[in-house]
């Protein structure tokens, strides 16, 4: 039962993984900090990771799908 919902989730994530590449965000950065003077700027920072890794996972959670024992 645990191995199905395993592969289940893999599917799922891999899917995902295969539809967004990767995404962004922005996040607050300190860029001078002198004492009472504190200045902060927005940097856009990316996550990504490569389009084979979704189809990995996919695979391998229809693998664990179909050998779970029902």
């Amino acid at each position: 039962m645990m191995n199905r919902v395993t592969g289940i989730i893999l599917i799922i994530i891999g899917a995902a993984m295969l539809i967004w590449t990767g995404f962004s965000y922005t996040k607050k950065e300190k860029v001078i900090d002198a004492g009472p003077i504190q200045v902060s700027a927005d940097k856009e920072k990316t996550v990504s990771w490569p389009p084979y890794l979704g189809g990995v996972l996919l695979i391998g959670g229809i693998v664990i799908v179909a050998t779970s024992k029902k």
